[in-house]
């Protein structure tokens, strides 16, 4: 009992974190607009992990997500009925343009926080990253897909299968079991939930 204690007490930030990413990702698939409020929880509380990680990027996308946490409120939001805060917008697909303007985005962001992140660490004086490519590339990837997600496309749950399976593999390697747990269901939750969006989808139409 007292093991357990001491290990709630050295993990508590993860042990939040996790729980209220659990709850976001089902308000995702769901269509639900509370992710974002839940959301917003859960990215503060992993800001503080990923610095303690050394995972920067990680940690600056974080930042991000609290800012599109508040931008998808109210872009979800719409016109909603007096009663009842429901989202009216109509999810939409890629173009094969807009597949390749996204994908560019990811590519060229992976590249500048690359060089940032190599850079970056060592004129402020902190630790380097330790894992810059992959840091650089789920946060890039993170940064395009939490758009497409807030501008309702489809495709994001396609971004985040990789990005989470990616992400997956570098929270083993740091040792953050908690995080690397959750990156699991994150990545078979992704592929859920692009099959439950395009369901939705064809019932609309």
């Amino acid at each position: 009992m007292i093991t357990a204690f001491n290990w709630l007490a050295e993990n508590w930030m993860e042990v939040v974190g996790t729980l209220s990413a659990l709850l976001y990702l089902y308000l995702s698939i769901r269509e639900n607009i509370w992710l974002w409020p839940v959301g917003f929880v859960t990215s503060f509380f992993y800001m503080l992990i990923f610095f303690q990680s050394r995972l920067y990027a990680d940690m600056g996308l974080q930042v991000y997500y609290l800012w599109v946490s508040v931008y998808g409120w109210f872009h979800w939001m719409g016109r909603r009925q007096s009663t009842k805060p429901e989202t009216q917008l109509v999810t939409r697909c890629l173009s094969p343009r807009g597949w390749l303007t996204y994908l560019a985005m990811v590519l060229g962001g992976s590249i500048v926080l690359y060089f940032i992140l190599r850079a970056v660490p060592l004129w402020l004086g902190l630790p380097p990253s330790e894992l810059p490519l992959g840091d650089a590339f789920t946060t890039a990837g993170g940064i395009v897909a939490t758009w497409m997600l807030a501008r309702k496309i489809l495709e994001n749950w396609l971004f985040w299968v990789v990005v989470n399976a990616v992400s997956l593999g570098m929270y083993l390697y740091k040792d953050l079991h908690i995080t690397a747990g959750l990156f699991v269901v994150y990545t078979l939750m992704a592929v859920v939930g692009y099959y439950r969006w395009k369901q939705n989808l064809k019932q609309t139409q």
